[in-house]
């Protein structure tokens, strides 16, 4: 049995209701609406709870009970009389004369639990008296009626002696809210036991600290966390143990992943003419844990078993442990993480390739001159390009620029050195696009400085007076693209647009927005492009390596799920930023720009993981194999292809912003630093508990100076044939950011309906196969969590009500398709935060204090009037001021004399010359830093318009667009879980 976590859970068993499938179940949590919130009753942690503290990995399992006294459920509604009005969780106490008052729950000793009599029985009553009315759609949480009393005090199973006498009410007081897992005190707890010491990746199968726990790391053999997180570092031995256990075998794959100033980069290393060595058969590249034989001269293949010659100048004796002497100065026989300089065969037509090149694609319609876009972005641009991305210590970057404008024709600038005046070409044939100049198209900054500053002073001034509304789209992205071609270089298209392309033109799209396709089977389609003429341009860009990055300013529709498509599929960046103006959206707009111009790529790459052999050919002889040929974990017959060789988990899916044409190889025009490819596996064959499974990641790429690279990421995790190994060694971060993409990808050809239901249905068929397999036999009132997943149903829900699977009233059609494909390449660290804000009060810590003040829960009963708090997920941020905050505080930050007098919807805070101004202003700078897009600031009053817009990043509460709150899902989950169990 692992370290688990129990909580006994009261409520009235009633017919069983559906979490996901009523519509407005679940509240929107994403970025855009602002929506009427209810009252919920929060919950956080019991302080000197056994359950709460993280046991080491190693330490014997711990169970705690978790059972609120008599006297401290949630509040009941009148014992006599149907719900009052607004009486749910969070609404006013009745007035109760008779009751009885039990002690205040202890903390037990780890392996205890409570026994005997604690007092006279709840009382036994009926749903009706209980005030609970079943609803006809069988929905759960929903603010349109009265609710299920989950917190009834009505016993799943009798877990409290008997007594005699008549049944006795109990007080309107509310469960503890500290009595249920807290994500923030699991964050605190991470960070106090694994920040202080480095993360040694030496050791097999080790689960890394969490990703909100700052630590350095150690590479000893093991890719870094940061490079590869997976769902499970404790893999099951069998496909049998795996589908009982329902826990998704995943991993989160950062491959060009930025690092902290202390670690170092990946080594180069270059073997010359020869190219990397690899095994002749599976074609896994040389790792630490490929063993050498007869003295040196050959290597047994880790992945497949197969036996390899070691080329002359690769020899090297072996000392009396087996291993060779220059181990430890040669970094692929040392490390996780290396890269090799990849030959001439690995090049396109067997050709080195040219540096890559960035072309700016500036919309010049009306929309885009009226904001003063244009004139901003051209100002921006003389700058900026002084900035793009280099190799280690060169003086300048290779890169080449070139510049096109556009409405519904477009315009080429030729900005060679020798011109004292840039020209311009127009092509108007929109239908048969073709790229009017090549010598002078794409120039080197440096040396054509003095026209590019001309053309961009130009451009503003050449379109000033435009009339012209209309777009084009795909014509734009096929002019980049022959570009390139025509230079035979990879690149990067800026493309900075503003409305639904209409003008007649390939890929012309219609505004097809219809809210009223909302929760029915034709929901799907609003994820789903217009035309094919976008994906088939999409393929032909990333065979030629050209990546988009879109930068989209709507007043209106524009068909976000059609227009991200081309940037999805070739490893590209969507930004959004309705409505934008230039005094609003300047900061966060060229903020944005900058990080993305200057961000390293890879370009024109492929990525393929190779996954270890499950049995060897020994074992494999026992049921027939005739040869080691035949020992296929995949057909068990003979089999041609290497890559289909004795397989025992095998890479079955991937989530990202790439493109597939096989199903082995991720093609992406571009990767930066942020993006990340998630990895699904499934079982082929039997693993070895003793050899474990080893995890090869493989990225082909171009650097920004032209140079063809290998990067190479090893893993290896640990097989178990114990069920208790698999679930003490889950990390529930990653699997949530599975569990999203798997959802996110899942609404394009489902409805939400079923997406929802499917996630709930997996939660608890995880949940329940722990409580039957691993837990110690207990009251079926108790809800029994494991220790390394005890956050999952709060994080579960978080999805559930995010956005994409259940949209607000104020939530548009291009917002949902916007979230969706943003969350589809994020990493463990970001979805962790976008799925639960962090909250951040702000005068509670010493205005010396240097660091983050801690966090409280993200719900409303953790604000206080008299505070300051900072919530931010990632994408937003804003400042909320209590109304009773002390008047110097709003002196110190705001430069007024009173809470009245600040401007709500404020997005900049004054520079004052105080502790606590400077404190704040560095707190936002902070956040901003660790984030891959800037966040916009908004300063919220209490109980001012823009308050619902702030609550509705409150995860824990429930809302009154129908969202469940932490509390009442963790209830249902239960549920959930006793049926499946019974």
């Amino acid at each position: 049995m692992t370290g688990l976590l129990t909580l006994r859970l009261f409520y009235f068993s009633g017919p069983p209701t559906s979490l996901a499938s009523a519509s407005g179940s679940f509240p929107n949590s994403g970025l855009y609406g602002s929506y009427p919130q209810g009252q919920a009753s929060p919950v956080s942690q019991a302080q000197g709870h056994p359950g709460i503290q993280t046991p080491q990995q190693s330490a014997p399992s711990q169970a705690s009970s978790f059972t609120p006294p008599a006297s401290g459920g949630p509040r009941l509604p009148s014992m006599t009389g149907p719900l009052l009005p607004g009486q749910d969780f969070g609404g006013p106490s009745v007035s109760q004369p008779n009751h009885v008052s039990s002690p205040p729950p202890q903390a037990l000793p780890p392996g205890t639990q409570m026994t005997g009599p604690l007092g006279p029985p709840p009382p036994m009553l009926s749903p009706q008296q209980q005030g609970y009315q079943p609803q006809q759609n069988g929905s759960f949480g929903s603010a349109r009626g009265p609710q299920p009393n989950y917190g009834s005090p009505y016993p799943a199973a009798p877990t409290f002696g008997s007594q005699p006498g008549p049944p006795q009410p109990l007080p309107p007081k509310r469960l503890d809210p500290d009595a249920i897992p807290s994500p923030i005190q699991v964050i605190e707890d991470d960070r106090n036991n694994r920040g202080t010491e480095p993360f040694v990746t030496g050791v097999r199968g080790q689960v890394p600290p969490l990703v909100t726990t700052n630590f350095l790391v150690k590479d000893q053999g093991n890719a870094s966390p940061r490079y590869i997180r997976c769902t499970s570092y404790n893999i099951p031995c069998t496909s049998d143990m795996a589908k009982q256990a329902q826990v998704p075998l995943a991993a989160v794959i950062k491959p060009l992943a930025r690092l902290p100033p202390d670690e170092a980069s990946p080594y180069v290393v270059d073997h010359g003419e020869s190219g990397p060595l690899r095994c002749n058969r599976c074609k896994a590249y040389m790792c630490p844990f490929m063993q050498f034989i007869e003295g040196g001269r050959r290597f047994q293949c880790c992945f497949c078993s197969c036996i390899n010659d070691v080329p002359p100048q690769y020899f090297q004796h072996l000392d009396h442990t087996g291993k060779r002497v220059d181990a430890y100065d040669r970094p692929e026989l040392s490390l996780g993480s290396y890269e090799f300089l990849a030959t001439v065969d690995y090049c396109k037509n067997n050709k080195f390739p040219s540096p890559p090149a960035f072309i700016f694609m500036i919309d010049v319609s009306y929309n885009a001159i009226r904001t003063g876009l244009v004139r901003l972005l051209c100002e921006e641009l003389k700058s900026l390009l002084d900035f793009l991305p280099r190799e280690g210590g060169a003086e300048e970057s290779a890169i080449r620029v070139g510049f096109v404008t556009y409405n519904k024709v477009l315009h080429f600038y030729n900005v060679k050195s020798s011109l004292a005046q840039p020209q311009m070409m127009v092509v108007s044939d929109v239908a048969d696009m073709f790229v009017p100049l090549l010598d002078g198209f794409l120039v080197n900054v440096s040396e054509s400085r003095a026209v590019i500053t001309s053309l961009l002073d130009q451009i503003p001034e050449m379109f000033a007076d435009t009339r012209e509304t209309e777009t084009v789209f795909v014509p734009v992205i096929q002019a980049g693209m022959e570009a390139l071609k025509a230079a035979e270089c990879a690149g990067k298209l800026f493309l900075f647009h503003t409305s639904l392309p209409i003008a007649e033109a390939p890929g012309k799209l219609k505004n097809r927005d219809d809210r009223k396709l909302i929760n029915t089977d034709k929901e799907k389609t609003l994820f789903q492009p217009q035309t094919g003429a976008y994906q088939t341009l999409a393929k032909e860009c990333v065979a030629q390596g050209c990546c988009i990055d879109l930068f989209l300013f709507p007043n209106q529709y524009v068909d976000v799920a059609t227009l991200s498509v081309v940037p999805q599929l070739t490893g590209g960046s969507v930004y959004k930023y309705a409505c934008f103006q230039v005094e609003n959206d300047q900061e966060r707009f060229l903020s944005d720009l900058r990080c993305d111009v200057q961000k390293v790529v890879g370009f024109d790459a492929v990525m393929r993981v190779r996954t270890s052999t499950g049995q060897s050919w020994l074992e494999k002889s026992r049921w027939g194999a005739k040869s080691e040929r035949e020992a296929c974990g995949t057909c068990h017959t003979f089999c041609p292809d290497p890559v289909h060789v004795a397989s025992g988990i095998r890479a079955v899916d991937f989530f990202g912003a790439f493109y597939m044409s096989n199903t082995t190889d991720v093609e992406l025009a571009g990767l930066d630093g942020d993006k990340t490819v998630t990895v699904e596996f499934k079982h082929d064959d039997r693993l070895n508990e003793e050899s474990g499974a080893l995890l090869q990641c493989a990225l082909l790429y171009t650097s920004c100076a032209g140079q063809r690279r290998l990067r190479i990421h090893n893993l290896a995790l640990n097989c178990c044939t114990q069920l208790a190994d698999l679930y003490r060694n889950c990390e529930t971060d990653t699997l949530i950011n599975y569990m999203a993409k798997f959802a996110y990808r899942g609404v394009l050809n489902s409805p939400v309906k079923a997406v929802r239901d499917t996630l709930i249905n997996q939660c608890a068929q995880i949940l329940a196969c722990y409580r039957k397999n691993c837990a110690s036999p207990s009251s079926t009132g108790q809800l029994i969590l494991p220790e390394c997943m005890k956050l999952l149903p709060v994080y579960l829900n978080c999805v559930l009500k995010s956005d994409v699977l259940q949209p607000g009233a104020e939530v548009t059609t291009d917002d949902r398709a916007y979230v969706r494909q943003l969350v589809t390449s994020m990493d463990v660290a970001e979805t962790n935060v976008f799925f639960y804000p962090r909250l951040l009060p702000l005068t509670k810590s010493p205005l010396e204090s240097t660091t983050e003040p801690p966090a409280v829960r993200a719900s409303e009963e953790r604000l206080s009037n008299g505070d300051i708090y900072l919530l931010e997920n990632g994408l937003n941020l804003f400042l909320w001021v209590g109304a009773s905050v002390q008047q110097g505080v709003v002196q110190s930050l705001f430069s007024v004399s009173s809470f009245s007098q600040i401007t709500s919807g404020l997005s900049v805070l004054p520079v004052l010359d105080n502790p606590l101004s400077k404190k704040v202003r560095g707190l936002i700078d902070s956040l901003r830093a660790q984030r891959s897009r800037y966040m916009k600031l908004i300063v919220v009053k209490q109980e001012d318009k823009l308050e619902m817009l702030f609550k509705h990043f409150l995860v824990e509460d429930k809302s009154l667009s129908g969202g469940a709150s932490y509390v009442d899902f963790l209830c249902h989950m239960h549920k959930e879980i006793r049926q499946l169990l019974s």
